[in-house]
């Protein structure tokens, strides 16, 4: 059979496989282009909280990367369903209130603050020691909780 008969597939005699090498270029280019789809959309969960400045990015996160290391779906499905709910805020009004009824212990029942104390002692020594007891604000200044 003459060489002008063979289908244009068959390698020719010099060795070049040519169909060979497109389809190793085919094939690369397709693993990139998969795997940056299967990125983008891994990172789908993480993108929405991050868009939508949710309270509870990180946990989002932090599901995103279990499941990709652990290749367990169910942290991606949690994850999104996260992402895609408003988990409330109960911190900033609790944080007021407690603000607010602090701002209360510091005022005397009779109406006003208590006169502020002077800087010198009646008997004019500075490095006398205090006889103030400390009230339930400036403990919990000192402590170290």
């Amino acid at each position: 059979m003459a060489p002008h008969h063979l289908p244009f597939y068959l390698a020719p005699a010099n060795g070049t496989d040519t169909l060979m090498v497109l389809m190793g270029v085919f094939l690369v280019g397709a693993v990139f282009w998969v795997g940056t789809i299967y990125w983008r959309l891994h990172s789908l969960p993480e993108r929405m909280a991050h868009k939508s400045q949710k309270l509870q990015f990180e946990i989002v996160a932090i599901l995103g990367l279990l499941s990709l290391f652990t290749h367990n779906h169910l942290f991606w499905v949690i994850g999104l369903f996260l992402a895609l709910i408003d988990i409330p805020d109960f911190g900033t009004p609790l944080r007021s209130i407690a603000d607010s009824v602090e701002k209360i212990a510091e005022t005397t029942p009779g109406g006003g603050n208590e006169a502020a104390p002077s800087p010198l002692p009646a008997d004019g020594q500075a490095n006398a020691p205090s006889t103030e007891k400390p009230g339930p604000v400036k403990a919990r200044e000192q402590s170290n909780v």
